[in-house]
């Protein structure tokens, strides 16, 4: 293979990687949402949870909910029905905002990781995340800012 050769394949192989990566991330079972402060609570239906297809009903684990109130956007995480934790994506460590991945919130800043439930799992951040009270109101989530 001469050096015209390879470097088209390797062209065409990072730009595959590219359109794979892309399709992967808009089939992501996590949803961001922006959502209107109410009094002093924010207001989520549970079906923002659901995902659909023609023969069966699934949840997603959580979502990212963002208003342009907050500084920082709030994880929920769905447990089950009755279960879910808000939790405010700002490390604890430096205040840098936290990224999710699957069941754990990481600081990109300096590696920090907290569990769903906001416990700092390892550091340097040693105090856990900032956790709102849900209460279920009418099939929607009511978060407390308070």
């Amino acid at each position: 293979m001469n050096r015209k050769e390879f470097l088209k394949t390797c062209g065409f192989g990072c730009l595959a990687g590219l359109v794979g990566v892309s399709m992967l991330e808009s089939c992501s079972s996590s949803q961001t949402l922006t959502k209107e402060i109410k009094g002093s609570d924010i207001l989520v239906p549970i079906t923002d949870f659901e995902i659909k297809s023609e023969t069966k009903t699934e949840f997603r684990k959580y979502i990212i909910v963002q208003n342009e109130v907050l500084q920082y956007p709030i994880c929920v995480y769905r447990f089950d029905a009755k279960n879910y934790s808000a939790l405010l994506m700002k490390c604890t460590h430096q205040g840098a905002e936290l990224q999710v991945f699957g069941d754990k919130l990481q600081c990109a800043a300096h590696g920090s990781e907290f569990s769903n439930n906001g416990v700092v799992e390892s550091g340097p951040a040693q105090g856990d995340l900032r956790k709102f009270p849900i209460t279920i109101e009418n099939n929607t989530l009511k978060i407390s800012l308070k």
